[in-house]
């Protein structure tokens, strides 16, 4: 192969994953399905597609990069909305192919403005509120002073939605924080409301507020890692198993959609007191087999795993030893039968039962399930199955 890994996208994971939301959320509320960061690792172009054949016309992504490239994948008349950057330039860009943007300043309400009346078309928007977050949005007062300048400027800007973010929906710590969020939102809700000023729908919920939260849900929710198969924890995991009356035991609605796989580049014996790769972090105590296998940190395979990190080899567990190199590492197979260059590596995946989750190299290396999976490189082909 050319190159020294692979992805595949299981569709019909992700068609059940779809199936499985919906029914949570019932018929009444849009699925808005997030593709930023390059659909978390599984690549926009392919996700936007897939989702687009199970009747999902909306789409949320970061930047205007990202909303240019899901403009050239789509295959239907879907909505796309930029959550976060944008600047002047791609905001005329935006006002122009009809791609909806979040505002949060009051600099770039007049920003868009001034693009419609360029292109002689309205910009079309959402004001996203702060209630707690404090990262982007308008507060009361800049909120005020924002209303009343679209209200003048009304003939040129479409209001979208009104939205904000829940800061740690996932987490039962965050619970009076999130409360607290909601009853903001309401506030600033019924200022937007009695400002005359009209808008198409409300939007405030991830993937993790959604689950726990469903006051959350209103017109639209914002789905992210949960389409992916993937829970943004595990306290949002067992929190629907009580919801659906189940037990830890019973199965799991999700299904992961991602699987990583790479072929072994070499095998060799290496004699006892010997130090494998880089360094000193290893040495052999005995005389062991290992396999190098051609996927480094460049790939996404983080060099917190010197050491720690395991994937499948013919289907066996086995570990990461010594240095993870930029393009390499060295797996421990001694005792493994007919190891040889071109076996099957699974680093996230499954086989024979075992299986190689996110999640296990998340734990290890102190990361996110979603950012194991923004940081896996675009060059890596992916391929639906």
């Amino acid at each position: 192969m050319f190159h020294s890994s692979f992805i595949e996208l299981n569709k019909a994971a992700y068609q059940q994953n779809i199936s499985f939301l919906r029914s949570r959320f019932g018929p009444d509320v849009r699925f808005s399905a997030v593709i930023k960061g390059n659909a978390y690792g599984h690549g926009i172009e392919n996700i936007l597609p897939m989702a687009e054949e199970l009747d999902i016309r909306h789409f949320s992504v970061f930047c205007a990069d990202e909303a240019l490239k899901a403009l050239n994948a789509r295959t239907a008349d879907s909505e796309i909305m930029i959550m976060g950057m944008i600047d002047d330039a791609a905001l005329e860009w935006a006002v122009e192919h009809d791609v909806s943007f979040y505002v949060f300043e009051l600099e770039r309400v007049k920003a868009a403005v001034e693009a419609a009346k360029k292109l002689r078309k309205p910009a079309r928007m959402h004001i996203e509120l702060e209630t707690g977050m404090y990262r982007t949005g308008f507060n009361r007062e800049e909120l005020q002073e924002a209303l009343d300048f679209i209200s003048d400027e009304r003939q040129h800007l479409t209001i979208e939605g009104l939205c904000t973010h829940f800061a740690g929906a996932e987490s039962v710590t965050n619970y009076l924080r999130v409360k607290n969020q909601m009853k903001a939102y309401g506030k600033l809700h019924r200022m937007v409301d009695k400002s005359g000023i009209p808008y198409r729908m409300c939007h405030t919920a991830c993937s993790a507020a959604a689950l726990r939260y469903p006051k959350t849900r209103m017109d639209m929710v914002r789905i992210g890692i949960a389409q992916y198969g993937l829970w943004p924890n595990r306290e949002t995991y067992l929190f629907d198993v009580v919801e659906r009356n189940g037990d830890e035991t019973s199965e799991n609605p999700l299904r992961r959609v991602i699987s990583w796989k790479s072929r072994v580049m070499s095998t060799k014996t290496v004699p006892p007191n010997r130090f494998i790769g880089y360094g000193t972090t290893y040495l052999t105590n005995h005389a062991t087999d290992i396999a190098t296998v051609p996927v480094g940190y460049t790939h996404g395979f983080s060099r917190n795993l010197s050491n720690l990190g395991r994937v499948l080899v013919n289907g066996r567990r086995v570990p990461v030893i010594g240095l993870v190199n930029m393009n390499m590492m060295m797996v421990d197979v001694t005792g493994i039968e007919g190891v040889e260059k071109g076996s099957e590596v699974i680093i996230i995946g499954e086989k024979g039962g075992i299986d190689m989750t996110v999640g296990s190299f998340s734990e290890l290396t102190n990361m996110l399930n979603y950012e194991t999976l923004a940081r896996l490189p675009e060059k890596i082909p992916r391929y639906i199955i």
